[in-house]
């Protein structure tokens, strides 16, 4: 019997006496394999296998996370934003390996926390596609790891730096491969409902201010929305283009190279500038309450619209400007609404729309009553009298 330990009857059963020392039997120690993580180059994954996984894991900071990601997948950050600071700093200030052995024992811990409970009901055998900002060592950590629990965890090759340049060119290649119907005409003529109701009638629409979460105009942000970061938009963008039908057309309002702080992609927009028109018109009376109803939000709240009027000092004289206040002040809003129509919205229409859209001298006219009850039969309309042209 060794020095320094008890037998306790059974064969090979040792207990270390206090302070020392326990030597393991061979037939009690933890196999090799579950120690040994595999090469983390046999983990890796390409994007194009994107489908092939259960779930995509985005392990970078919720700030990370929020300015882009690739669509569905799940943050499950192994630093915090600011952890990821703490980490930054030592690195430059103290030293790599400082900043490694810091950062080690966050990461541990926090893919401890998330196997308590984000990933607590993953039954054996999922499969997670996990990424990080260029493939390194955040990710790696949490491969290796669900590798050594038994899940069929891949790295994705190159991480989110990868992911992004496969959207920039999707942005730069797919816009040529569509046929697009652009739908001209000034503000308030209700391009934007008809684009809905077009959808709504069966038809591909492309709704950028949707995805851009703008109206396109200085007085065109959603109330309470924020809008999404450029990458962010381009990816809602790719998404929206890959889901297109080639052998179809594509309905698009006309829109400025940016859309409040987002700008367009420049092949889509010479796609845009080159394509069919149809000029969407209606009366002055209409599109005075359709502003009124679109911009309801704007009118309730007068200091805010008055701080945004302020803003068109520069395109438009102090005296006028200050005119367009006064008239928020009494409660004037339809006379505001006509104001705007006559002074700002249809020259700039006027000056931009022509100067890009080649084939806008040629478009079809369209006479649309935005704020009635019909708008779909209004679209269904159009896409037949598209139809009797060869253009849909």
């Amino acid at each position: 019997m060794g020095r320094g330990f008890v037998h306790m009857g059974a064969p090979q059963a040792w207990v270390p006496l206090r302070g020392q020392t326990r030597a393991v039997p061979r037939h009690e120690r933890i196999p090799e394999s579950l120690l040994r993580a595999p090469p983390l180059k046999h983990l890796l994954a390409t994007l194009d296998r994107l489908d092939d996984f259960d779930e995509v894991i985005d392990v970078r900071t919720p700030l990370e996370f929020a300015d882009d990601h690739i669509p569905g997948a799940t943050n499950a950050p192994v630093l915090s934003n600011e952890e990821r600071v703490v980490v930054g700093t030592l690195y430059k200030q103290v030293s790599p390996f400082e900043a490694s052995r810091v950062g080690a024992a966050l990461v541990a811990r926090n893919i401890a926390a998330h196997l308590d409970t984000t990933f607590a009901d993953r039954r054996q055998g999922w499969r997670p596609l996990i990424y990080c900002w260029r493939g390194g060592t955040r990710s790696g950590s949490m491969t290796t790891m669900f590798n050594m629990i038994g899940w069929r965890a891949r790295q994705l090759d190159g991480g989110y730096k990868t992911y992004r340049q496969a959207t920039l060119d999707a942005l730069e290649s797919l816009p040529a491969g569509l046929r697009y119907v652009v739908l001209a005409g000034p503000t308030g003529s209700g391009k934007t409902r008809l684009l809905n109701a077009l959808e709504q009638a069966g038809a591909q629409t492309l709704d950028l201010e949707r995805l851009a979460s703008h109206r396109g105009s200085l007085l065109g942000a959603w109330a309470g929305v924020a809008q999404p970061s450029q990458k962010g938009f381009d990816t809602r963008l790719a998404q929206r283009l890959r889901a297109f039908d080639p052998a179809r057309p594509v309905f698009v309002e006309a829109e400025s190279r940016k859309i409040g702080a987002v700008a367009l992609p420049a092949a889509l927009l010479a796609a845009m500038h080159a394509s069919p028109c149809v000029e969407v018109s209606s009366s002055r009376a209409d599109r005075a309450t359709f502003l009124l109803q679109d911009y309801a939000h704007l009118f309730e709240d007068p200091e805010s619209l008055k701080a945004q009027l302020q803003r068109m000092i520069g395109l438009h004289s102090r005296e006028r400007v200050s005119g367009w206040l006064a008239l928020v002040d009494s409660g004037a809003r339809r006379e505001l609404a006509q104001e705007l129509i006559d002074r700002h919205y249809d020259p700039a229409y006027a000056r931009s729309c022509h100067a890009h859209f080649k084939q806008l001298s040629q478009a079809l006219p369209l006479e649309f009553r935005p704020n009635d009850d019909d708008v779909v039969e209004q679209a269904r309309a159009l896409l037949a009298r598209l139809d009797m042209a060869g253009s849909a």
